[in-house]
């Protein structure tokens, strides 16, 4: 039997195409997607556990301590001046340090 052939007819079928398109599909999925949606989980997390007292980085650069804590919102203190506090999303949380517990 000639096996050059056989897999020369099956890439020409409807279902053969199909099936490479798949494999393609799925890879990039692997390489590109899937890393994206664990990062999104791991930040989700952070954000879960985040409580007053956290140092944080906003995703504009800003480092800051986190004072009240709401469903959505966050109020973060900026700098040495303790004036210097502004309500934000929780979504501009780019990372969260925990608060020494000493």
């Amino acid at each position: 039997m000639n096996y050059a052939l056989a897999a020369g007819s099956f890439l020409n079928s409807p279902i053969g195409i199909i099936l490479i398109y798949v494999v393609i599909i799925g890879g990039f999925w692997f390489i590109l997607m899937r890393p994206q949606k664990k990062e999104q989980k791991r930040l989700a997390a952070m954000i879960a556990d985040m409580e007053v007292g956290d140092t944080v980085l906003t995703t504009s650069g800003f480092y800051g301590v986190v004072i009240d804590l709401t469903d959505d919102d966050v109020i973060v203190e900026f700098g040495s001046n303790k004036n210097c506090r502004i309500p934000m999303q929780k979504a501009a949380i780019a990372q969260v340090e925990k608060a020494n517990q000493d």
